[in-house]
């Protein structure tokens, strides 16, 4: 992967990869679906796991708010 290549993980989350270090990026005012229970909001969410592209790294990733 090229360095410092930005690429999307899942709702409201962007990672970019230099050499070693995994960079993320959430905009903590984004405000997404409410759970089924309704007690959480959904910041950002990667949907479940995957692997980060061009490494063998696997991330899983949720923000969420009260």
């Amino acid at each position: 992967m090229a360095s410092s290549e930005k690429f999307v993980l899942g709702e409201n989350i962007k990672g970019s990869v230099d050499g070693n270090m995994l960079t993320l990026e959430i905009d903590m005012n984004h405000r997404g679906p409410r759970s089924a229970s309704g007690k959480t909001v959904r910041v950002a969410s990667t949907c479940g796991n995957l692997m980060l592209p061009g490494t063998s790294v696997t991330v899983g990733i949720n923000a969420y708010t009260k």
